[in-house]
């Protein structure tokens, strides 16, 4: 789904960026947590369920 579909969402970045423009960025959207690449803001998000993005977190927390 491209980032126009979410034209309210108040994106962010990982506060780990330091200005480092290799990110994602994240939203809270109606169906959950919208991810984006922020280097391409109007190309393709990921959504997920809260759900979701919480064992993706983890995921990545425990392989990191």
């Amino acid at each position: 789904m491209p980032a126009p579909e979410f034209p309210t969402a108040r994106w962010r970045k990982a506060s780990y960026t330091e200005g480092n423009d290799n990110c994602v960025e994240v939203a809270h959207v109606t169906r959950g947590v919208a991810v984006r690449d922020s280097k391409n803001p109007d190309g393709p998000v990921l959504t997920f369920s809260p759900n979701g993005f919480a064992g993706l977190l983890n995921h990545l927390r425990s392989h990191a």
